[in-house]
């Protein structure tokens, strides 16, 4: 059995659509499901409005306050009073709050660059699906012709006395189990094309497109269990480093920011020019330490804590099973290519045997039917091995590959 498996479904797709719905669906590659779903998937468009989000938080954080003015009347002499206040911006609070936010906008790239990762695994795994829907739809044809040949076959043997009415209706029997088999395939088929149009943002009432790319037995990948620099730790790393600067500001701003106010005063019969006027505002903290805020700072530290030691445990523990589930599928892909060999030798044995009247039709039926359950097998495995390959990616995913 060649490690290729044919991607006959799509011509049987491409005429299904042109029937049913009036029209040609598209051939589509992986490259392109990938493409599609990384540009228009909601996770992204949800990681990008998120990354969008931390650097605007970053602007903020640079942005300097703006002055204020102020405008006084008084009964008193001088009677006119103008005074514009500029706040002053401790510069260790600054740069604490600064640094909160650059590194809470690297943590959201992280995040976006996963979700972009994830978006990936989302489309060639479906599409995998697809693919071993769409083989399992061409077995069943297949299949359904085999039964269709051998109850035909049975009739003439049956008509040269060779056969009972028993091995006919037998025959019949497994016809129309074939014929139903191979329909709710047809539909498991299309299903799975249509979850992949509504994964790509496209519409899923009808078929419109068709996977192009055939179904092969991927290589296996080298073990890598690193997990310092992969995507989900460097994004929890990035935001526990975020809420620890937080905490800073949060200590540092209890103190207030103080201002400088610069000012003309005039209306004074006694003073023909306006008079200039300065004053320092220090807010003392009598009342407010800004306990609260620290306290609540303190507790995003405690939690960003603990998700960068879930995050190193879980993308640990999905590297490994991502491995060991890729190993598994390997090593069954490579034992049914063998098993499937023996199988089909023996169906098309056992069916010149049948025709040759050297054997009973219950065989054939075995034999055949092991065949099948051979090759179905050899697919879901070539299927599984490239979800875990898909996975193995993912979770894999180290800074500076996307």
């Amino acid at each position: 059995m060649p490690v290729r498996i044919s991607a006959w479904i799509c011509t049987v797709a491409l005429a299904a659509g042109t029937t049913v719905f009036g029209q040609t669906p598209q051939p589509l590659t992986l490259r392109e499901a990938v493409d599609s779903a990384v540009a228009r998937g909601t996770r992204v468009a949800l990681a990008r409005a998120d990354s969008a989000t931390a650097r605007a938080g970053l602007t903020q954080a640079r942005e300097w306050p703006n002055p204020t003015l102020t405008f006084q009347y008084t009964k008193d002499t001088p009677h006119y009073h103008g005074f514009i206040e500029f706040p002053i911006d401790y510069p260790w609070l600054r740069s604490a709050r600064i640094h909160s936010a650059d590194l809470a906008n690297h943590s959201a790239g992280y995040r976006f660059a996963f979700e972009r990762a994830g978006a990936r695994f989302d489309a060639e795994t479906t599409y995998v699906r697809a693919q071993v829907a769409g083989e399992h739809a061409r077995l069943s044809h297949e299949n359904s012709i085999y039964a269709d040949s051998l109850l035909r076959l049975a009739h003439v043997r049956r008509e040269a006395g060779d056969a009972s009415d028993l091995d006919v209706e037998l025959a019949t029997v497994t016809a129309g189990q074939s014929a139903n088999a191979a329909a709710a395939d047809s539909l498991a088929a299309i299903g799975a094309v249509l979850d992949l149009q509504a994964l790509l943002g496209m519409p899923s009432d009808q078929v419109h497109v068709v996977v192009s790319d055939s179904l092969m037995l991927v290589d296996a990948m080298p073990a890598d269990t690193a997990t310092s620099q992969t995507l989900q730790v460097a994004a929890a790393e990035e935001a526990l480093g975020s809420e620890r600067a937080a905490l800073s500001v949060a200590k540092r701003a209890a103190f207030a920011t103080p201002s400088i106010s610069l000012g003309v005063e005039g209306g004074d019969p006694t003073q023909p020019y306006p008079l200039p006027s300065a004053s320092i505002i220090f807010p003392f903290p009598l009342f407010n330490q800004n306990r609260g805020q620290v306290g609540i700072e303190a507790a995003n530290v405690s939690r960003a804590q603990a998700e960068l030691a879930r995050a190193r445990r879980e993308s640990a523990a999905a590297i490994a099973a991502a491995h060991r589930a890729l190993n598994a599928a390997l090593m069954r892909a490579q034992r049914d290519r063998g098993l499937l060999e023996s199988a089909n030798r023996v169906a098309a044995m056992s069916l010149t045997a049948f025709a040759e009247g050297a054997q009973a039709l219950p065989s054939v039926l075995e034999a055949r039917k092991s065949a099948r359950d051979a090759l179905v097998q050899y697919v879901d495995d070539v299927g599984e091995a490239a979800a875990a390959a898909a996975a193995v990616r993912l979770f894999t995913s180290k800074v500076g590959d996307q």
